[in-house]
């Protein structure tokens, strides 16, 4: 398998997608129905298959000399876990984020994603995958001004096929759970940092996804405001989708389930704490 990149791929396709990721209208294709929804899986105790696992995966990026920016990652991510990803500038958190997001594909190493093998799929049926299976909330929303909340969120999931009335409900639905409900109408600029951030997570969930990978997600807001957007992906987690956060923020990782700790594109130590702290709303964020 070689170190081709799959994503498609501007801020505009990311707002487009609200996965950040695919350019490929992947809808209503024989693609969709290879056993990409509906996995059984359970939460951070139990025994069935992690929803996202990586096994010995490397990347390379060539060059005078090559760059290793991902050295041998082991990962195995449960339903309803929460992890955070932490490290340094330059660390690999985003290369690992990518690749766990199937945004790119590893010089060698194998992804399972609810337990399937995306080594040899071709890139339209990973991004069927990662349609069903993968949701994305990122540091700056990707969030389009011209549609209001509903439209932002209803967007995320034309890649998961459904009528646009079937879309425009579940996007309510994930607004309402979010805490949106009185805000369905509001277009960006009338919403605030936090319900920006709200909205990008209910674009994330809305279709039923059984991972959110999160980068640096409090990076833009207020203490109090990011110690909110934490207590909500808590919330989801606990609804059974696993949550990863990159994030610089010790106070952030120290209230996920686990804390993998990187360095020079290598994971140095991935632990468990014995109760996660709640985040205080004094916390300082950073951007």
């Amino acid at each position: 398998m070689t170190g081709r990149t799959v994503t498609g791929r501007t801020a505009a396709g990311r707002a487009a997608a609200g996965q950040a990721v695919t350019g490929q209208a992947v809808t209503g294709q024989a693609v969709t129905g290879q056993a990409v929804t509906g996995q059984a899986v359970t939460g951070p105790g139990g025994t069935s298959e992690p929803v996202l696992e990586l096994v010995g995966v490397t990347k390379t990026y060539p060059g005078s000399p090559p760059v290793s920016a991902l050295a041998s990652a082991d990962l195995r991510i449960s339903a309803g876990e929460r992890v955070a990803v932490l490290g340094p500038s330059g660390s690999g958190k985003s290369t690992l984020l990518h690749i766990l997001g199937t945004l790119d594909r590893p010089t060698s190493g194998v992804i399972r994603v609810t337990g399937r093998d995306i080594s040899a799929l071709s890139d339209a049926e990973v991004s069927a995958i990662r349609g069903h299976q993968l949701g994305f909330v990122f540091q700056q929303f990707f969030l389009l001004d011209h549609l209001d909340a509903v439209g932002n969120v209803a967007l995320g999931l034309l890649y998961r096929g459904g009528g646009a009335r079937q879309r425009r409900l579940a996007a309510i639905g994930a607004l309402e759970q979010v805490g949106l409900g009185h805000r369905l109408g509001h277009r960006p600029p009338e919403l605030s940092g936090g319900e920006r951030q709200r909205v990008a997570i209910a674009r994330a969930v809305a279709g039923q996804a059984s991972v959110v990978l999160a980068d640096e997600p409090t990076g833009n807001l207020d203490s109090a405001t990011g110690a909110g957007i934490i207590a909500l992906l808590t919330e989801i987690a606990s609804e059974g989708t696993a949550v990863v956060v990159v994030t610089h923020d010790a106070g952030i990782a120290a209230a996920m389930d686990r804390r993998v700790e990187m360095r020079d594109g290598r994971i140095l130590s991935d632990t468990r704490p014995c109760a996660p702290a709640t985040v205080a709303a004094g916390t300082p964020q950073r951007s």
